[in-house]
């Protein structure tokens, strides 16, 4: 299963697998990021660093990425990954581009001595939950996700 680090060379093909899962998801409306900001963020220098993997067919075409980055636990006093996006176009499911990809950013983690891998699921994507279900992921119901942007964001800062 052709499996691949995307560089900065890679973001505007990136950018068709983002914006692609934007559509699944229902939130194109959301997306606001830009060839050039993937570009930047893939960089070698980019700090912090933003890891990308591509998942490609036989003829070499991409049909899937996996998007992560590292996070630390306070309680663990170590570090882990957390997993922003994985996606597979729907034509490619079902042949293990999946899991595939989720088994090289579990392989990172290891390799980098993480002590946790982590994500969120849309409550609705039946297809997703089942699939981590199936590897062992344990369901997080005691937490709530927050978050802050835009306005309040900026009147949070300022304050």
């Amino acid at each position: 299963m052709p499996i691949r680090r995307a560089t900065a060379a890679d973001a505007d093909t990136l950018h068709g697998l983002v914006c692609a899962l934007a559509d699944y998801e229902k939130l194109r409306h959301e997306v606001v990021a830009a060839m050039d900001d993937l570009r930047a963020k893939l960089a070698p220098d980019a700090s912090p660093p933003l890891y990308a993997l591509l998942a490609e067919d036989e003829e070499g075409q991409a049909v899937g990425f996996a998007i992560y980055f590292a996070i630390y636990s306070t309680f663990r006093g170590n570090w882990g990954l957390y997993l922003e996006d994985l996606y597979v176009r729907p034509e490619a499911r079902g042949h293990g581009y999946g899991f595939a990809l989720l088994q090289t950013v579990a392989q990172d983690a290891v390799v980098r001595g993480a002590h946790r891998l982590e994500w969120q699921v849309l409550g609705w994507n039946r297809l997703a939950l089942d699939f981590y279900d199936r590897l062992g992921a344990k369901r997080m119901t005691d937490w709530t996700t927050m978050r802050l942007t835009g306005a309040a964001l900026t009147t949070l800062a300022q304050a």
